[in-house]
């Protein structure tokens, strides 16, 4: 099966952006004429069609997002996709969806094309990988646009849950307890979460005068955490661990009891994301806490500011919340 022509190819063949190519098919009045007659050859020659949704409603208010997702299907994303939808619905406006296992420019642009061929009236991109936001930079959009992103960027439109300010709070209640060693395992470097918390347990530990030691790595998995457990067991030098999601640090609990160390009693654990199954784990996890319906909220909020132009607020931070439970204890002497 051949595949869809897209507005990108069509510009390419035009010798011009897939931006131009929408502004000769909605606004021609904007393109000079030489431009215009160049892009309807190529439409002409490669034989693009546009989205009926597109060709009828373009100029008017069509209640449509897109949201654009790029990383993997981990809680914390899937719960802001979730949240967010949920928020959408709340607002009267339908979402297309285009989910990325990774941040990559060619499939990116294929799922803006796919998106302004829908008549969205503005477009969130929900970003785990990094790269992404390289990518984005590079890229021109003709629709409002919002980032929801871990580093909290101040270019763009932001909104973001606070994980640097989680990651100071799950280091400050260990060094509360009285615990001056306190290992980190975090996520891949590739993640914007995983550099946020790894940055807010160095810049806690650092705030205290108390030891930086050199993280371990995980790929958020739990095997990866028992992994990484293991290694923090042999090594005897910590008394507290802050894992940099919960799933990993269910592999860390799993570590400790094959090596017969108790949880708090020899080791303080604390997680982060609070995972419906973190209370329950064995002990009950202490973990931070993150508001997924306030963002979902917070970001069609912002997005609708800027579909009606109304006043924009500066990026949203929204504070992310401890939650102690059993896996924490003061530091034995």
């Amino acid at each position: 099966m051949t595949s869809r022509v897209t507005m990108s190819d069509v510009g390419h063949a035009a010798g011009v952006s897939h931006q131009t190519v929408s502004r000769v098919l909605n606004e021609p009045h904007r393109v000079n004429q030489e431009t215009r007659d160049r892009v309807n050859d190529a439409i002409k020659r490669l034989k693009y069609h546009r989205s009926s949704v597109a060709r009828a409603l373009a100029m008017n208010r069509t209640k449509s997002i897109g949201l654009i997702s790029t990383g993997l299907a981990l809680h914390s994303h899937s719960k802001r996709m979730i949240a967010f939808n949920e928020a959408a619905r709340a607002s009267g406006y339908q979402v297309s969806m285009a989910s990325l296992p990774t941040a990559e420019r060619e499939p990116m642009q294929a799922a803006l094309d796919v998106l302004m061929g829908q008549a969205v009236e503005g477009i969130v991109l929900i970003v785990a990988d990094k790269r992404a936001l390289d990518i984005l930079d590079s890229l021109e959009l003709d629709v409002p646009f919002v980032v929801a992103d871990s580093g909290g960027s101040t270019d763009k439109h932001n909104v973001a849950i606070d994980q640097f300010l989680g990651a100071r709070m799950a280091t400050a209640h260990l060094a509360d307890l009285g615990h001056e060693r306190i290992a980190h395992i975090a996520g891949p470097d590739w993640s914007l979460d995983a550099t946020e918390r790894l940055r807010g347990w160095r810049t806690e530990l650092e705030s205290r005068g108390l030891p930086v030691s050199e993280p371990l790595f995980g790929n958020w998995t739990p095997e990866s955490g028992y992994e990484r457990g293991l290694e923090l067991a042999a090594s005897g030098e910590f008394t507290a661990v802050f894992a940099a999601n919960d799933q990993m640090t269910l592999g860390v609990l799993h570590a400790f009891a094959d090596r017969g160390m108790r949880v708090p009693d020899d080791m303080s654990v604390v997680g982060f994301d609070d995972i419906p199954e973190a209370a329950h784990f064995i002990p009950p996890l202490t973990t931070v806490r993150q508001d997924f319906v306030q963002l979902g909220f917070q970001i069609m909020s912002t997005l609708l500011s800027l579909i009606e132009e109304t006043d924009i607020a500066e990026p949203v931070h929204t504070e992310p919340e401890l939650v102690v439970r059993k896996s924490t204890a003061p530091r034995r002497p």
